[in-house]
């Protein structure tokens, strides 16, 4: 009896199958790619006017959020804002803040 090599049961995959999958999967990457283009031209946009991005970015994903999970986290910055104490006002303190906001 012959051993199996590579490639021996191709006929048994659904090769077209499989072509269209790959394709659509692919066309949908080709997809996404412009949709990130169009995200950061209109971020482009917005910083030309004047907003900040990094504001308007952190209320997108807050968005995103149910509003028990935003309460929760705003929660929890209160509370490490508080632990800090006068190191919140320091340069590092200001930059653990940023970090957790």
């Amino acid at each position: 009896m012959t051993e199996p090599t590579i490639g021996h049961n191709v006929n048994n995959i659904a090769s077209d199958r499989l072509r269209s999958i790959i394709d659509r999967w692919e066309a949908l990457q080709e997809e996404v790619k412009a949709l990130r283009s169009d995200q950061k031209d209109i971020m482009q946009e917005a910083k030309s006017a004047g907003f900040d991005v990094k504001v308007i970015r952190k209320l997108i994903a807050e968005r995103r959020l149910d509003q028990a999970e935003v309460e929760e986290m705003e929660m929890l910055i209160d509370v490490y804002r508080r632990a800090l104490g006068d190191f919140a006002s320091s340069p590092l303190g200001e930059a653990a803040l940023a970090r957790v906001a």
